[in-house]
């Protein structure tokens, strides 16, 4: 039976007391160790992340900022390798992690809409089900988990979902790739998802007050 290991996502910060006078410069650097701590970073199960880095498909991070809040997107990125992935290995209608290894997980470090989805901070894991002409993308609280299977038990916690059209990309992506297209005033974006001849692309914006 395998025993996770888990690399922290969002560390609650550390409040250190201290009885009687002190060094002034001591809050400061108590800030400054809360915002380090703040930041997200990816869930492994059972390994480090020098380790996910030497896997077939290996772990990618892509940092992003939307609202003036932080946030990381981390998935495993398998290759087709001579393949037929989408619509064969992973058939269209059926559930797919859109990764390998652990679930495709979304950090967020303040309220964000993903997709028309509105999402307090914390972490959600993404999958979807496929189709040629469309997605549809589920966001999920359950991300301390390996990525498959995806059944009754985790769609359970699912959060929201949304649709997403399938655009064709300029030439085949050997490898499965997620990027995020800031706007030029740098308060949103778009995910975009690409593998194969498919290109998939979703907003992410901030919740407006």
């Amino acid at each position: 039976m395998r025993i996770p290991r888990i690399l922290p996502v969002l560390f609650l910060p550390v409040f250190l007391g201290a009885c009687g006078g002190g060094d002034q410069a001591e809050p400061a650097a108590d800030a400054e160790m809360a915002t380090v701590a703040s930041a997200p970073a990816c869930v492994l199960q059972g390994a480090t992340m020098a380790e996910a880095l030497e896997r077939p498909s290996p772990i990618r991070e892509v940092s992003f900022s939307v609202g003036g809040h932080d946030g990381l997107l981390c998935y495993g990125a398998p290759s087709a390798r001579g393949r037929v992935i989408l619509g064969e290995i992973e058939p269209f209608g059926t559930p797919w992690r859109m990764g390998a290894n652990e679930p495709t997980t979304l950090h967020l470090t303040g309220p964000t809409q993903v997709g028309g989805v509105t999402l307090e901070a914390g972490s959600y894991s993404l999958y979807a089900i496929p189709g040629e002409t469309e997605w549809t993308i589920f966001l999920n609280s359950n991300v301390d988990r390996w990525g498959i299977p995806i059944g009754d038990d985790v769609r359970a916690t699912e959060v929201g979902s949304f649709t997403a059209p399938v655009e064709a990309t300029d030439a085949p992506v050997e490898t499965l790739t997620f990027s995020f297209v800031p706007s030029e005033d740098g308060a949103m974006g778009d995910f975009v998802v690409e593998w194969e001849s498919a290109r998939v692309k979703f907003p992410v914006q901030p919740v407006m007050p």
